[in-house]
């Protein structure tokens, strides 16, 4: 039933969502990753377990134990230190947050104002990078790396000069981004490959059903379409309805007027159209939700029809002239997926890079890009006196605010102790809902502007097992699980970027990865916004112990793979779950945000500069991508050396 699907079909609305995390199984090597030897050739043993190398460690991470308790006493009951030790260390610029934002306002502050600059960045987990966070695994002498987090270089040929210069400043020119291309499998979808295998699982009245095959290509009307809706274990009346749907067999909306039309894909939830319009039965909606919630973070019930079939929802093609009107921005959308590249660690490479970069002899012997992933980095190297620029981690701020003296003054609290250093300008990298907790002294307007948006929460789990010989008998190496807790479950990033060997053989040891969105794909109790809902997802994740996660991905594993040998017993040997509550920024939505006249959006009113204070972060552009967080950075680094 496998299916292939031209860039073509991408463009005539066929295959919308490909931007998931579709990897290939351990089953099916690439012809490029065969050529580069043998698979042990780069690796490297583990660290000592008196190396301090956060990477490597398993059990939850992310938001992990440690890093947020001093922010959410400030936060939300506004308890703080009374006192701080003022430390004898004066900086030219202070960055608040070492995620890829802040990273980037360091390096272009760096940049223009000289290699002796001084710079202090602090940041509250135990490893830089923010939500670009690499998890690495040992097992028989072999390294593993899979993603923590940010994940795509998302069409770097259209970043801004700024974002660009960031890029190859650190090596990502033009000719490496081809090259990522060339070193990454034809049948890794998740850089925008729209052939590669993949399928989706769910439960059935006789056990777990798995279709492999090309099951986005299906979502949206591709070759053996019809064949594939048939397999899953629905009733034959809802089998019938998204056949028609999947297919465009018919206009769901042709008895609208075209005013009618507009105002309602414009005006209704994606969810709601699904059932009133197509006749889907709420049973059924996860299967079209699962795209579009690990996407943009949101489901079909906080989405408009426009907004979630521009974004990545099937239903372009039955929804009459109004999907021809929408192809041109789907179009856009599709082109971003087709042009990613990636590193097998995610973002976490870029994040290196830019460390290295700015404190050399973290990595004195790393390259650049095409040696980054397997690179080993000296973490006792980052904080040192004797560097002009210094990353001090495990460091909560809780206070930034100008002085008479003409300088900043920041608190913060590492250890359990309240120290405060000065600088002669800051940028605050971090999230724009604890800004106005930082500087209390900000306009009220500008408070709330930072204060509206809500970040989508996420968790990333990886899974480290013994072989890989369950998974290779799967039929794909990705699935979507719409009615399982983690609802995207695939290999991890199987490509030599960077000059790693990913895993080449079932007997190999693996690396599962698997996304979970805390967001319930059920019909809301009643009404509400998608920021409630938001709010709601983020609680989910901090009342969830990491052992109520241990055994839903225990539970999970053992049904899908169950059938093909696979013991969770014996068979996993680590699990990381990365937590993270503040994931993407916050994107104004059709159902319930109202449009704002230019400048006066709430993330434009919050992200103004106040004195010798800027700030640098997504959520001041509100869109969650890499370059939006180095533009972020330029426009702050600007205001403070103007």
């Amino acid at each position: 039933m496998a299916a292939k699907v031209t860039r073509r079909d991408f463009l005539n609305g066929m295959a919308v969502g490909t931007a998931g995390a579709l990897v290939p199984g351990c089953n099916d090597p690439s012809p490029i990753a065969q050529t580069q030897g043998n698979w042990t050739r780069t690796q490297f043993s583990p660290p000592s377990p008196t190396t301090y190398y956060p990477p490597t460690l398993t059990g939850m991470r992310g938001s992990h134990e440690g890093s947020y308790e001093v922010a959410h006493a400030l936060a939300w009951r506004g308890v703080k230190p009374d006192h701080y030790e003022p430390l004898d260390e004066h900086y030219n610029l202070v960055v608040v947050g070492a995620g890829l934002s802040g990273l980037a306002s360091a390096r272009y502050y760096q940049k223009k104002m000289g290699p002796k600059t001084r710079i202090l960045l602090l940041d509250n987990h135990d490893d830089f990078g923010g939500h670009a966070k690499r998890n690495e695994f040992h097992q028989d002498g072999k390294m593993i790396l899979s993603l923590g987090g940010a994940q795509n270089l998302e069409s770097p040929g259209s970043y801004s000069d700024a974002a660009r210069s960031l890029l190859e400043d650190v090596g990502i020119d033009d000719a490496f981004v081809e090259s990522m291309a060339q070193l990454t499998s034809d049948d890794f979808a998740l850089v925008g490959n729209a052939e590669a295998n993949n399928g989706i699982s769910m439960p059935g009245p006789n056990g777990q059903v798995t279709v492999g095959g090309n099951w986005n290509a299906a979502l949206f009307g591709g070759q053996g379409y019809a064949e594939a809706v048939q397999a899953l274990p629905l009733p034959e009346t809802q089998k019938q309805l998204l056949t028609e749907f999947f297919g465009g067999k018919r206009d769901f909306l042709a008895d609208l007027s075209l005013s009618e039309t507009w105002d309602y894909v414009n005006g209704t939830g994606y969810n709601q159209f699904l059932m009133e319009r197509v006749g889907l039965s709420e049973e059924t909606l996860p299967i079209l939700n699962s795209l579009i919630l690990h996407l943009h973070g949101l489901s079909g019930w906080h989405l408009t029809v426009v907004e979630a079939i521009t974004g990545g929802a099937p239903g372009i093609k039955s929804i009459g002239w109004t999907g021809k009107a929408t192809a041109e921005v789907a179009t856009v959308f599709l082109d971003s997926l087709l042009n990613t590249r990636m590193f097998p660690d995610g973002n976490a490479s870029v994040a290196r890079l830019l460390v290295q970069k700015m404190i050399p002899s973290v990595a004195p012997d790393m390259g650049g890009p095409h040696d980054v992933a397997i690179a080993r980095f000296n973490y006792g190297e980052l904080d040192r006196d004797d560097h002009p620029v210094r990353l001090r981690l495990n460091s909560t701020v809780v206070g930034a605010r100008e002085t008479k003296q003409g300088t900043v003054t920041v608190d913060y609290v590492q250890a359990g102790g309240a120290k405060q250093v000065t600088a002669s300008h800051c940028v605050l990298a971090c999230y724009n809902a604890l800004i106005p907790h930082l500087c209390p002294e900000l306009p009220q307007a500008q408070k709330e502007g930072l204060s509206y948006g809500e970040k989508t929460p996420f968790v990333y789990a990886n899974v480290q097992l013994k072989d890989g010989r369950a998974w290779s008998k799967l039929g794909a190496s990705f699935f979507q699980c719409p009615f399982d807790p983690f609802q995207w479950l695939s290999t991890a990033p199987k490509m030599t970027v960077g000059g790693y060997e990913p895993p080449m053989s079932p007997d190999d040891p693996m690396v599962v990865f698997m996304m979970n969105s805390p967001l319930p794909l059920t019909v809301p109790k009643r009404k509400i916004s998608g920021r409630e809902q938001l709010r709601m997802g983020r609680h989910v994740i901090y009342s969830t112990s990491f052992a109520d996660y241990e055994q839903q991905i225990r539970k999970q594993l053992q049904t899908v793979l169950g059938d093909h040998g696979f013991n969770h017993e014996t068979d996993i040997q680590a699990i990381t779950v990365n937590r993270i509550p503040h994931g993407y920024a916050y994107p104004y939505l059709g159902l319930d945000d109202p449009s704002w006249p230019e400048g006066q959006a709430p993330h434009e009113l919050g992200r103004a500069q106040f004195g010798r204070i800027s700030i640098a972060n997504t959520d001041s552009q509100a869109i969650a991508l890499m370059d939006a967080a180095f533009d972020a950075a330029w426009r702050a680094v600007q205001e403070q050396t103007a």
